[in-house]
């Protein structure tokens, strides 16, 4: 019945004898492959030998890179780059205005993308005769670099490279009511001089709740002595203006190659693709537009975006950015004062060809699409602006005022300041106010500003909506000192947003922009929200999400708003949704400050003091999150005073001690801040 199982730990001499046939037919297999080996590496070894062409491929094969900016700067015979990080186009545009001083003084400079670049060739600048590199970086968010600076700052962490041979310097563009208050800038310049680098001159400090215009020129009329000095150069005579751009009119051209207010891709806007981002928005359907506020004279609004089929994804706590138009009848009164056809299709071609820049904004277009969709005409306009105007006015006396107030003397500056900055004068009111300047319409378009996108806190969590996203916003209008009324880009052409009607009178070009403000990732976790009013629209989503968790059977924890309005009967953002999360026990406390419904003003930061003990329980003992969202330049500054009185007082610290114990909370990620200025 079968064969008999066999120990292999037993031998026997039946055995032995197989184990030495078995050996020797191991020899003979041994001896077969060494030999097969052998015969392979005689017959093919030639093969290996033929291939000296290799080394001829390398070198065909490495060619100049794209992104080399040190073989960029030698075939263009520049010698100063200016990279610049940027995220509302400040910094953009103040490098490109250092490059082009650089003329003036025998040398060529050039502004930079660091994003474009590989900035580990920083080592080689050396390699470039009086060579140098300026670095224009805006801080953005808590202490954060701007998209564009991204890889370069993640690069500068890791680098341990030796930047001996670079010369730098550094200008920071920020904001004092913020925490981290030119984080970006500041890091620049302190980790390149720790890679050897050498500063020839001080880091430049602006400030946006100052006047940025004026510390950047502050900053750099002393710059540019410092270069001269270190370079032993002098400057070549008086500023000139010089065009960066020349303008083609086109009277034959096929009107489906013409922009008409694409962010990117031609036509992207008839024909969507993703993934979409900042140069391809998606084109949203507005499919709610309500009236938030019962009264008073401002206009506050819940807005919601249809991204069905968009494979657009968002987390609560993360920005909507959203790009406006101008308004049509500004952008008439543009056309109507210079005596132009703002149907003129043309193109501004940039007179650098080895610029990676073609263009100041999308082209061919007409310059009514640029008015309206590319360029900035409602904010101020900055002093390089004023100075290469000045050259059109045909009135002394106007001429005059405009390079007075271009220059970097003490009275001009005062000037500029109170005639341009403090009375809110834009492009237009400009033109209305100097009769005698009519500059040519292609050069004004070269010089304004980049119409930028505008970012709101989204408003609702995806885990209920997962096909829209929820803005909530207030309407800018004030009357300037001039008595003309001022009205916020974004937040106007928002509220004229009418749903469910077809064509563009609904449509919204946005994308979603990632953010630190972040749920704690246990449900568990208390929660701690401060955001008077619109500041409230994170925690909408906030509150929205933990009730999903809830609903689906989790553990959540204690969910705290401390929300703040002027009036309870007036403007109370999201009373009746706020009511029913209250009522199903998702929002277990629900703080409100009406601020001027008694003589005595109160705000969030009262009732926290009011109810310190139970902050300083949450913090403490429930490790609760703490989120921050709405004003920067007081409320913020207020609320976080409050959390240093509540920790001293409950932590028996003192107030040293206390500080430092709410900035480690934000080291660890506990303490979390979505603030504007």
């Amino acid at each position: 019945m079968g064969e008999p199982s066999m120990d292999p730990t037993i031998s026997s001499p039946d055995s032995t004898a197989q184990q030495d046939s078995l050996f020797s037919m191991m020899d003979v297999f041994l001896i077969s492959l060494i030999t097969g080996l052998f015969t392979y590496w005689f017959f093919f070894r030639k093969k290996k030998e033929e291939v000296p062409e290799l080394p001829k491929m390398q070198s065909v094969a490495a060619p100049v890179r794209d992104s080399s900016f040190i073989e960029k700067m030698k075939k263009t015979g520049r010698n100063i780059v200016v990279f610049y990080g940027s995220q509302t186009g400040t910094a953009e545009e103040f490098a490109n205005r250092l490059s082009k001083d650089a003329h003036r003084y025998g040398l060529r400079g050039m502004a930079a993308d660091p994003e474009e670049y590989d900035l580990s060739d920083l080592s080689r600048l050396s390699e470039i005769d009086k060579s140098l590199a300026v670095f224009c970086m805006a801080t953005y968010g808590e202490g954060d670099p701007t998209d564009n600076a991204q890889d370069f700052y993640d690069w500068l962490q890791e680098a341990d490279a030796d930047l001996s041979g670079l010369r730098f310097a550094v200008f920071g563009l920020g904001n004092k009511t913020y925490e981290h208050f030119n984080a970006m800038g500041k890091y620049v310049d302190k980790r390149l001089e720790e890679l050897g680098a050498q500063r020839i001159f001080e880091l430049g400090l602006g400030d946006d709740d100052g006047n940025l215009e004026e510390d950047f020129i502050t900053w750099r009329e002393q710059f540019w002595p410092a270069v001269c000095e270190h370079f032993g150069v002098e400057a070549t005579g008086e500023e000139s203006s010089i065009r960066q751009y020349e303008l083609v009119v086109h009277t034959d051209v096929n009107m489906n190659k013409v922009y008409t207010g694409e962010m990117g891709r031609l036509k992207s806007y008839e024909n969507q693709k993703p993934p979409f981002d900042a140069k391809n928005p998606f084109l949203a359907q507005v499919t709610e537009n309500r009236k938030l506020n019962e009264g008073g004279e401002r206009h506050l609004m819940h807005l919601e975006l249809d991204i069905s089929n968009s494979k657009i994804r968002y987390e609560s706590g993360d920005h909507v950015a959203v790009y406006p138009a101008n308004d049509s009848s500004l952008v008439n009164q543009i056309g109507e004062i210079l005596g132009t056809d703002l149907d003129t299709v043309m193109s501004l071609n940039n007179l650098d060809e080895e610029s990676n820049k073609k263009h100041p904004f999308p082209c061919p277009t007409s310059y009514r699409t640029a008015l309206t969709y590319y360029l900035d005409i409602t904010n101020p306009p900055r002093t390089n602006v004023l100075y290469e105007l000045a050259q059109y006015a045909t009135d002394a006396s106007e001429q005059e005022r405009l390079r007075k107030m271009a220059s970097s003397a003490a009275e001009g500056k005062a000037l500029y300041l109170s005639w341009v900055v403090e009375a809110r004068r834009n492009i237009l009111a400009i033109l209305q106010d100097m009769p005698s300047l009519r500059p040519p319409i292609d050069h004004l378009c070269e010089l304004l500003p980049r119409l930028q996108a505008r970012y709101y806190s989204i408003a609702s969590s995806s885990k209920v909506h997962p096909n829209s996203i929820h803005i909530c916003a207030v309407t800018v209008e004030y009357e300037t000192k001039t008595g003309r009324l001022n009205k916020g880009v974004a937040t106007n052409w928002l509220k004229n947003k009418v749903p469910d009607q077809n064509g563009s009178s609904s449509l919204v070009p946005m994308y979603v922009r990632k953010s630190q403000f972040r749920l704690p990732f246990k449900p568990s976790t208390p929660v701690i929200m401060i955001g008077p009013g619109t500041g409230i629209a994170p925690f909408i989503g906030f509150i929205q999400e933990r009730a999903w968790l809830k609903q689906q059977g989790k553990e959540v924890g204690e969910t705290v708003l401390y929300y703040g309005c002027r009036h309870e009967h007036e403007d109370y953002l999201y009373r009746e949704e706020l009511a029913r999360f209250q009522k199903e026990g998702v929002l277990t406390q629900l703080n409100v400050a009406f601020s001027r419904d008694q003589a005595e003003k109160v705000y969030v930061q009262h009732l926290l003091k009011k109810n310190k003990e139970n902050v300083w329980k949450l913090i403490d003992e429930g490790m609760a999150h703490i989120y921050v969202c709405g004003d920067a330049r007081n409320m913020a500054r207020d609320v976080q005073n409050a959390f240093y009185e509540i920790v001293s007082e409950f932590g028996n610290m003192s107030q040293p001690q206390a500080v430092d114990y709410v900035k480690k909370l934000m080291t660890k990620g506990r303490y979390s801040l979505d603030v504007w200025s």
